[in-house]
């Protein structure tokens, strides 16, 4: 029995039940959200602290290295490890008790942060430390590696903020400190004695070296054993990245909240006199004071379009100063002083456009995944800091040494407390990319070091700094490390290669173990010059996938939250695909039985094309994996029924009442639903008694003559199944002055060719009708689409897999109905006043196109939107799928399902979506009706 075997069969055994060395669990876990990647032996999850102390105890024995892991969002790679990986992710994430009296929680060390504050909100408390992973980030790893986040001039750092912990040491001793501990009594723990005696023997090392500012968390906290410290061994226990022991449980301070916040922008010439100004702001006591770089803004800008960025200050930095309070007289006082402080300045009291401006700071890691030359950017030196007075002077000399290597990066960071944020685009897959890597850093090390600062100003040392750590510190301080180490862990079971004895910096890395990826494609890649590694690599493990971004109108990841399985997020998904590049773990190419298994829960809804903010698009991977894998040979029975079923509906549809009859036979039904590879708990959508298109024809002499001309996009499940949608399209062009037209021929945008992987049949398909969109609207004719799924190939998949230069034409005169309207002159949106609508916006529509128009359009009108988050479940193909309807229902039940258990019997149920209001007819009573049929039905009798 191999080391693997073993370890799991014992673990097993003694009780710890959920423990998986499948090599696409070992792949998932095989980064963080860093450069490095080490596959683990194998993954525990524990569900207890037993479960901790029997794996401390087995790994102790059997001599594996022990690492544990809260979200993964480590960006300095103390969360990976070659042996046990612990994820406390998937049980331990219980608020155990809170105490307002006291102001306190006791929590396991995987609760969420977001999670622990809608569990202490109820109470009028908080927990202080807001990283900006604060979605996803679990309070273990805020501890493990004592975040601040943006609010730290507010709150502090993790480490201010907790009362007491209990942990496993990597020696097996169970520990429970109360913060701070004071000096050991008799009969205390052997640790804690021999600590006491280290520190006392060490004292004007400790005072002379550490704690020098607030930043400084590099190395361990010894500070905090200081006799007027009150040896707070809890504090050194904060930060120390596991190397010491492992966390089971702990106690949180928790504040109120203010009752108002206030956000002052601040503008400047650069990056570096923002820097020279922030300290001045301090003294207005801002909760936050955050530096934001052009650069950054504008990759917004270019992702997301111009509105995604509210008006800022005149200038090419700014800093974001956040003043709180519960007088709401005196915040705006102080608030207008930090404004004076530059010559450009906006107070902003709207929290919704205060947020707008916060989402580009909480999103500044992976929107910096790509640098201002268009490389892809990297973690590695991301988190310096320098005291806040010399923040400026050092921001000149660290841009001096960027232009020096010749790399760039987008600057942004906690000005307020000198620490700077960037990502760098070293060429690390080139030959020589890790020698500059390291050039880089130490060069990096040595500048910050003599400013008197801190290697890792938030995020820890992990395996990106450790090595560095002698440049910073003396040799005594160092020597102290190896000591506190040896106390609490003297075989080094807890995260080798950390802080003590630390693996070298250009060791492990993740993209110099890649290739490229780039023969006989099928799609472009255009953003990554034709490389399907380098896309793949976009993800840096930032975890936004891991969040519920539902709450804000977000898509992704449906699937992780369905199952909560880190296979199932967007970042495993990316870490297979990347194993599988590499070849090392996963083997067998396209066809990895890993591979597909990682894929087969995706959705393909794109959300992630939008929400993840490294902008990678899972749904283009899954395409092309299934591409590779069954171009030319046997695809399953579901390729053939749905994925061309446009073909079908055009058969069905010469004898829409015989194919509809024929259906309903139970029999008859049962054995077509299996040969088709789709659910028996599925009911099939009816083929209409008359197509759309021959609709139009029929009454196109009834039709107004005049107008503006418009062609419409027919898709497939308007013109076969939901021919009324098209017809309240008509209705609603036509008053508003249009004159709706068809192209000649039926066409097809092969949306279900491209989500079942057929992309050489799509590329004639698609290529087919865009040739024939283009002729009919070489006069800048608009073109709109019905069905937003259909909608989006043109603007999006189009463009992937033919020619850019006929589809982007194509794609850019392309509207949905609520785009047209908006820009039609005059036109009127009837009134919606006393409406109430239930919105469940086509997750395509999200990711694509925006929901911004549609829901503009409607509140304006007077109506009360209630937009929906996340997918409707059934995302075109895969909830119909055998093997999918659980995850697919789970999915619905996130928001949809309690949504229309909640909506009165009159409010209207808007989704454009065919497949959504396919879900929601298969799955409640409701029925979904699209924009078009939601504003035909008001218009007045003199327009219908």
């Amino acid at each position: 029995m191999n080391q693997i075997a073993t370890l799991a069969t014992e673990l097993r055994r003694r009780q710890v039940t959920d423990v998986v060395t499948d090599l696409l669990s070992r792949s998932a876990h095989s980064s963080d959200a860093s450069l490095y990647r080490v596959p683990p032996l194998l993954v525990a999850r524990p569900r207890s602290a037993e479960d901790v102390a029997v794996a401390v105890e087995l790994c102790a024995h059997h001599e594996v290295p022990l690492t544990a892991r809260g979200a993964g969002t480590s960006v300095a790679g103390n969360a990976v490890g070659p042996g046990l990986v612990l994820d406390f992710s998937r049980h331990m994430r219980k608020v155990l008790r809170v105490d307002a009296e006291s102001r306190t929680a006791v929590v396991q060390p995987g609760v969420v942060q977001a999670e622990l504050q809608q569990a202490v909100a109820p109470y009028g408390l908080r927990f202080g430390p807001d990283p900006s992973t604060h979605t996803r980030c679990t309070i273990g790893g805020m501890i493990g590696n004592n975040a601040c986040g943006s609010r730290t001039l507010g709150y502090g750092r993790t480490s201010d903020n907790v009362a007491g912990l209990k942990a496993v040491a990597g020696n097996g001793t169970a520990l429970d400190l109360p913060s701070p501990l004071g000096a050991p009594a008799p009969g205390a723990a052997a640790e804690l004695t021999a600590l006491h005696g280290l520190v006392n023997a060490n004292l004007a090392t400790i005072r002379t070296e550490f704690g020098r500012f607030g930043r400084q968390v590099s190395g361990y906290a010894l500070e905090h054993l200081l006799p007027e410290r009150r040896f707070d061994v809890t504090r050194l226990l904060a930060g120390s990245e596991g190397t010491l022991a492992v966390l089971t449980e702990a106690t949180v301070k928790l504040v109120t909240d203010p009752a108002h916040r206030v956000l002052v922008v601040l503008g400047y010439d650069d990056i570096a006199t923002a820097g020279d100004a922030a300290p001045a702001l301090l003294k207005h006591q801002p909760t936050a004071c955050e530096g934001i770089d052009a650069r950054i803004v504008d990759v917004v800008r270019t992702r997301r379009g111009p509105d995604a960025v509210p008006p800022l200050p005149r200038g090419s930095a700014w800093l974001f100063a956040e003043v709180a309070g519960d007088d709401e007289t005196e915040v705006l006082d102080r608030a207008r002083q930090l404004a004076a402080a530059s010559q450009d300045a906006l107070v902003i009291t709207d929290p919704a456009r205060a947020a707008a401006l916060w989402r580009i700071r909480e999103d500044g890691a992976g929107l910096a995944g790509r640098s201002p030359a268009g490389r892809p950017a990297h973690g590695g030196w991301e988190d310096a800091a320098v005291p806040p007075a010399m923040l400026g002077r050092y921001l000149r000399d660290f841009e001096a040494l960027l232009g020096e290597y010749n790399v760039t990066g987008l600057p942004y960071g906690h000005f307020g407390d000198g620490c700077l944020h960037i990502r760098i685009d070293w060429p690390l897959e080139e030959p020589k990319g890790p020698q500059q890597f390291r050039g880089f850093l130490e060069a990096a090390a040595t500048l910050v070091a003599g400013y008197g600062g801190s290697l890792s100003g938030e995020h820890g040392d992990g395996r990106a700094r450790g090595e560095l750590l002698p440049l910073m510190y003396s040799t005594a301080a160092i020597d102290l490390f190896g000591q506190v180490k040896a106390i609490f862990d003297p075989d080094d079971v807890l995260n080798p290669g950390v802080l003590v004895r630390p693996r070298p910096i250009d060791a492990d890395l993740r993209i110099p173990a890649a290739h490229p990826v780039r023969g006989n494609l099928a799609l472009a890649y255009r953003h990554d010059g034709g490389d399907f590694g380098q896309s793949v690599h976009r993800c840096t493990g930032v975890g936004k996938c891991r969040a519920d971004n539902t709450g804000s109108g977000g898509v992704m990841c449906p699937s992780y939250l369905a199952t909560r399985e880190e296979k199932d997020s967007t970042r495993g998904r990316a870490r297979v695909l990347q194993e599988m590049i590499n070849g090392s773990l996963v083997s067998g190419g396209w066809r990895a039985p890993e591979v597909h298994q990682a894929l087969d829960l995706c959705l393909s809804c794109k959300g992630c094309a939008s929400d993840c903010p490294t902008g990678i698009d899972m749904a283009a991977y899954k395409s092309e994996v299934l591409h590779q894998s069954y171009r030319r040979r046997l695809r399953p029975a579901a390729h053939y029924s749905l994925g061309r079923l446009p073909l079908w509906a055009r058969l069905a549809g010469l004898m829409p009442r015989v194919a509809n009859a024929l259906l309903r036979v139970p029999g008859l039904r049962s054995l077509a639903l299996a040969a088709a590879g789709v659910d028996q708990r599925r009911n099939l959508p009816a083929f209409a008694p008359q197509t759309f298109r021959d609709w139009f024809e029929q009454t196109r002499d009834d039709r107004p003559a005049k107008g503006r001309p418009v062609l419409l996009f027919v898709d497939t499940f308007t013109d076969y199944f939901t021919p009324e949608v098209g017809r309240a399209t008509v209705a609603v062009l036509e008053a508003a002055g249009y004159r709706p037209q068809i192209i000649e021929r039926r066409q097809c945008c092969a949306l279900t060719w491209i989500s079942t992987g057929q992309l050489d049949a799509a590329k004639k398909i698609l290529g087919r009708t865009v040739t024939e969109l283009a002729e009919a609207t070489e006069a800048g004719v608009p073109i709109v689409g019905m069905e937003p799924s259909c909608t989006a190939v043109l603007r999006s998949d189009a463009l992937e897999l033919l020619d850019e230069t006929v589809a982007a034409p194509v794609g850019e005169r392309t509207r949905t109905l609520a785009e047209l309207l908006a820009q039609t002159p005059g036109w009127q949106t009837p009134s919606f006043e006393g409406a109430a609508v239930v919105a469940q916006p086509h997750c395509h529509h999200h990711a694509v196109m925006g929901w911004d128009h549609d829901a503009r359009l409607l509140r304006e009108a007077g109506a009360q939107v209630h937009r929906l988050g996340g997918c409707c479940g059934l995302a075109g193909n895969f909830g119909v799928e055998k093997g999918h309807y659980e995850v697919s229902v789970a999915v619905a039940e996130h928001q949809l399902l309690p949504a229309l258990r909640e909506a009165e019997p009159e409010t209207a149920i808007l989704a454009d979506g065919f497949s959504c209001r396919t879900q929601i007819a298969d799955l409640s009573p409701r029925r979904g009706v699209h924009l078009a049929q939601l504003l035909a039905e008001r218009l007045p009798e003199s327009q219908k």
